[in-house]
């Protein structure tokens, strides 16, 4: 009897977790050519989602997430807004109770686990509306003629489904691939991002604004069309005096941003694949010695999802707090300031929180430039 009182109140939630839609495990062995087909799959669904545009969302979308996108993975104003965020903030606040004891739940005990487990499918549920909401009532605006069609409340009201029904064909993609399929849904959706803003960080011709013609001031926004058209509209002499500062550091995918980014790939890739050997000895058979090898690097990528979702979303609740009324916290310059049509801060506590744009956001302007367009 001690031990049932000793149950966590979530033990009350198990007729609807035991209830409640998943994805069912496989009983046996997998082929790799099913994992193949099923990650292959939702990850082709994955780009299609980002790719459909929310019906009747106005043209000025403000991105919330847009210091963060690389990890929250997902497209601003498409039905996969939201990327990885539910997912990933649901399961911060959950190992956060468990962790603190909060939540009396033993992850070693099986039925503990299935309660934890089940609880978190709930949350990633409730997240959804908690980062959908918000949004919808601060920048993700209906348009005009929508609004005029069906009403300002069901306008919302039909962009915020459309968002959950992207957030949760993103959350149950996860679970398929997770069981189904390679590795991790979430870790697949964040190098699907960051595989797309790469090859369109190269090749992309269109301009950086897109709704300007090719100019100097806008030129391609792709690194190679890009200095490409920058270096033919350039003699020599002004190559070399300015030409080459914007192709090398100014353009908006500069040639410093794909050498940062290939150091970066080949060093964790060396520090991944690095072994050190540890010498052992036997006690008790005198000259018997081995080597025990263990990994360089045994931290992984979670720790970062973890805090740039957590970031992402003191940014989104900062912005909606600054543009709003509300007493003491909306307006305040202390809490956030954001330039109107921006989603970056330029001051305030999250400004320190807020992550760095580059060398344009740190050591530019310590050197003295100034670099157009940057918020930070």
């Amino acid at each position: 009897m001690a031990e049932e009182r000793e149950k966590s109140k979530l033990f009350a939630l198990k007729p609807i977790i035991e209830r409640w839609p998943a994805v069912a495990r496989p009983e046996g062995y997998v082929p790799f050519k099913t994992k193949l087909f099923w990650t292959i799959l939702c990850l082709i669904i994955y780009y299609v989602l980002t790719q459909i545009t929310i019906y009747g969302l106005s043209p000025g979308v403000i991105d919330l997430f847009a210091g963060f996108r690389a990890v929250m993975a997902g497209a601003s104003g498409s039905l996969a807004h939201l990327g990885i965020g539910p997912i990933v903030t649901a399961s911060i606040i959950l190992q956060l109770f468990v962790g603190a004891k909060i939540i009396n739940l033993d992850l070693t005990k099986s039925e503990d686990k299935m309660i934890y487990q089940g609880f978190q499918k709930i949350l990633i549920i409730i997240m959804i509306f908690v980062e959908a909401i918000p949004q919808v009532f601060g920048y993700l605006k209906p348009s005009d003629a929508f609004i005029d069609a069906v009403g300002l409340g069901m306008a919302r009201t039909l962009i915020v489904l459309q968002l959950f029904m992207g957030a949760l064909i993103i959350y149950l993609m996860d679970e398929l691939i997770s069981k189904w399929g390679i590795g991790s849904g979430v870790s697949l959706f964040i190098a699907a991002g960051v595989s797309e803003a790469i090859v369109t960080g190269l090749f992309n011709w269109l301009p950086a604004n897109p709704n300007m013609p090719v100019s100097m001031q806008n030129p391609p926004a792709g690194l190679i069309p890009g200095s490409y058209y920058i270096a033919s509209q350039y003699t020599v002499g002004g190559l070399v005096e300015r030409g080459y500062g914007d192709i090398l550091i100014f353009h908006a995918n500069s040639i410093i941003a794909l050498i940062g980014t290939l150091i970066i790939f080949f060093f964790v890739a060396y520090a991944e694949s690095s072994r050190i050997e540890l010498p052992l000895a036997h006690g008790l058979a005198r000259g018997a010695r081995g080597r025990y090898p263990i990994r360089l690097i045994y931290a992984s990528n979670i720790p970062v999802i973890l805090m740039s979702a957590l970031l992402a979303n003191i940014n989104m609740f900062a912005l909606l707090l600054y543009h709003s009324d509300v007493p003491l916290l909306g307006k305040n310059w202390w809490l956030g300031a954001y330039p109107e049509g921006h989603s970056r801060p330029t001051m305030g506590a999250v400004w320190y929180l807020s992550p760095l744009n580059g060398i344009t956001g740190w050591l530019l302007p310590m050197l003295g430039f100034r670099v157009a367009g940057d918020t930070h």
